[in-house]
Formats: C-alpha cells, structure tokens, sequence
C-alpha cells in the first residue's frame, strides 16, 4: 500500500450505454419459473418448507411475488451460521477445524436469483460481460 500512496487514480472508463439505477419488477412468470427451478433446500427461519413452496407455488405467487418486487431494495439477508467440520474425523471441539455455513431462508434466494437475472440482462445488453471469463458463469 505504501509503494501506490500518493500515485494517481487509474483512469475510469465508462463504457454502459445505460444506467441500472435501480431493479424493475419481476412478472409472476419469472418468480415462478426461479422457485420451480430452485432446490428444495429448506433452512430453520423459513416460515414454510420449501417442497410446500414447490407444491402450492400457483396458490402462493401473487404473494410471494409481491414479497420479492418488495424487497428488490432492500435485503433479506438473515442467516443462522453453524459450524461444520472441514474433514470427516476432525475435532468438532476444536473450532480451527470447522467452517461457518450460513442458512439462508428460501425467499432471500429467490430475491437473489432474481436480482441476478436482472443484473445479467442488463450486463449483456450493455455488452458489459467479459466474452473470455468463463468461471463463475451458466
């Protein structure tokens, strides 16, 4: 850090045509097709098991759609962080030997999975996405 104080800032290119100043609203077709395509993993703050989100997904879009557009600004993001070991065999009371995972509820992904589509939309329109980066993509 010491060898750049002091240096210039690199020049910024702004490339976008457009501005992503905020999210639009997601149809009933896109928050259907993200839970109908999501796993059927559940998490202990989840007010309904996720197979039950599965089963009466077109008695509860309206609802859950209107919980997603409503919390495109905001985050949902609340989870349970438990300890797993890193290895089979490893002391459980040792917490050097374990990793946090956090739980996140089914609704937080689906707000996430739809911001995600949103934000790629708009980076591929935009010719935003770098064409030889392959990792951490579809």
């Amino acid at each position: 850090m010491d060898a750049t104080a002091g240096q210039p800032s690199p020049p910024v290119v702004n490339t976008a045509r457009s501005l992503l100043p905020s999210f639009r609203s997601c149809t009933l077709a896109e928050v259907w097709r993200i839970i109908m395509t999501s796993p059927a993993k559940s998490c202990s703050q989840d007010p309904i098991p996720t197979f039950l989100s599965h089963e009466f997904v077109d008695l509860l879009l309206p609802y859950t759609n209107s919980m997603v557009n409503a919390s495109l600004p905001h985050s949902q993001k609340h989870a349970i962080v438990v300890p797993m070991l890193k290895k089979l065999g490893l002391n459980n009371a040792d917490m050097a030997d374990s990793r946090p995972v956090s739980s996140l509820t089914f609704m937080s992904k689906v707000t996430e999975r739809a911001v995600t589509r949103q934000l790629h939309e708009y980076l591929a329109a935009e010719e935003l996405l770098m064409c030889c980066q392959l990792a951490y993509r579809k």
